[in-house]
């Protein structure tokens, strides 16, 4: 099993009274709530956070794309892949991703990508979201009834682009370019391995079977919560019959890790309900726009993640009522499995149980949640790579991993920068 550090970069000092005060944490979360300067001090925590994890031994280290929020603070992903593709040596570096649909041209993507490959050597997993609602039909002003059109003939533009070894033409619907010659061309080829994030989709589990690509379902909620959603991707992927390689899929849980079990909940409560209670206030009205969910999924019955979080998408609820279905209080966030807990001879048992049941190859960790401090991260990141992590190694050995970069020859790398003495030194 991979093991794989996943990173937010949520805001870390919303106010105490953010939820009562302030209708959402996404798409018009106030400017005067955001101050720059202590920004600096997160934004540089938060990059030493990854590169300790990947000195811990974590497969991979993960960032991902949100807009106009709180709940995480990049806008630009490939900025930070790109820092850690120079202060990083082994592990595969996961861009969870770039939202296709909001790149004008998408060649764009294609070139970023390509260049964290050939800086990292070919370390590169390259994440294509659709996007969340908030991030891309109201931040950005995309058509929610033309987003899936969009994204899905940017990822086709940016898939020949990294292919096709001469020029060529692109006309599309919503792209035309006379000359796509992408430099610089990915290490890996034809290229990055493609993982494909989501919130339950039917139509997205079909495409990731059809194109061979790893889904990823990036849970709030945890394992419990998560259980029908993967019984339904391995549904689904059985029906039009694909083995179940469990490296097929990806899972995203929080965890805390402490010397016991109280110890942990003591250790971990203020960080987790700082995150359900805050970094999820999400307003209704951003949450399903008109054209955003396809009839498939909802004919399924499946619910998003913003959704849950928003309460139903119940417009004109108030705050009180719109947070009735999510956990906000350490107690019931442990009991809803949002959040796993405990020793960690107690933590890899829930673990294993976790892979097993899911099915899921690719396990992407949140060791840093809410507002969680630099000291508490390093102490979780340590203890779970010490003493969770080799009782894990072992889960679906039996199973090959198609979906994992294939970077170049370690000997044949150039030199890495030492590692950070102001980090080495704390």
């Amino acid at each position: 099993m991979k093991l794989m550090w996943f990173h937010l970069m949520p805001y870390t000092e919303l106010p105490d009274d953010f939820r009562d005060k302030n209708p959402s944490v996404w798409v018009d979360i106030h400017s005067s709530l955001f101050d720059p300067k202590r920004a600096h001090h997160m934004y540089n925590d938060f990059m030493d956070e990854l590169e300790y994890a990947a000195e811990c031994g974590f497969d991979a280290i993960c960032v991902n794309e949100h807009h106009s929020n709180g709940y995480g603070l990049m806008p630009s992903p490939n900025l930070i892949a790109s820092s850690l593709a120079r202060r990083t040596t082994d592990t595969a570096i996961c861009v969870m991703g770039n939202s296709l649909a909001l790149y004008n041209p998408p060649t764009r993507v294609a070139e970023e990508f390509a260049m964290i490959d050939v800086i990292s050597g070919g370390r590169l997993i390259a994440g294509f979201p659709v996007g969340t609602p908030m991030d891309t039909c109201y931040a950005y002003g995309t058509n929610p009834s033309q987003l899936r059109s969009r994204y899905l003939e940017a990822h086709d533009l940016v898939i020949r682009a990294w292919r096709e070894k001469d020029t060529f033409a692109f006309n599309g619907r919503y792209n035309q370019q006379r000359y796509v010659n992408i430099w610089p061309r990915a290490i890996q080829r034809p290229h990055p391995p493609i993982w494909i994030p989501g919130g339950g989709s039917v139509e997205t589990w079909q495409w990731c079977a059809e194109m061979d690509y790893v889904y990823c379902y990036l849970s709030y909620y945890g394992y419990k919560a998560g259980q029908a959603l993967m019984d339904g991707f391995w549904a689904e992927m059985s029906r039009i019959g694909k083995d179940r390689n469990p490296y097929r899929a990806g899972f995203l849980q929080f965890v805390g890790v402490g010397e016991s079990r109280q110890h942990a909940y003591d250790l971990y409560s203020e960080a987790a309900e700082y995150f359900y209670g805050r970094c999820l206030h999400v307003d209704p009205r951003w949450a399903v726009p008109p054209g955003y969910v396809s009839e498939a999924t909802q004919a399924a019955g499946i619910k998003s993640q913003v959704q849950q979080a928003a309460g139903a998408g119940a417009i004109g609820s108030t705050t009180g009522t719109r947070f009735a279905g999510v956990a906000r209080e350490m107690e019931a966030i442990v009991d809803r499995g949002y959040v796993i807990i405990g020793s960690p001879d107690e933590v890899a048992e829930q673990l294993r149980e976790v892979a097993r049941s899911l099915n899921v190859g690719h396990l992407m960790l949140l060791l840093q949640f809410g507002n969680m401090g630099k000291q508490l991260c390093r102490y979780n990141t340590r203890l779970f790579s010490d003493a969770v992590m080799p009782k894990l190694k072992d889960v679906f050995g039996e199973w090959e991993d198609r979906w994992w970069p294939q970077p170049m020859d370690a000997a044949q790398r150039a030199e890495v920068p030492a590692f950070s003495p102001r980090l080495a030194a704390e």
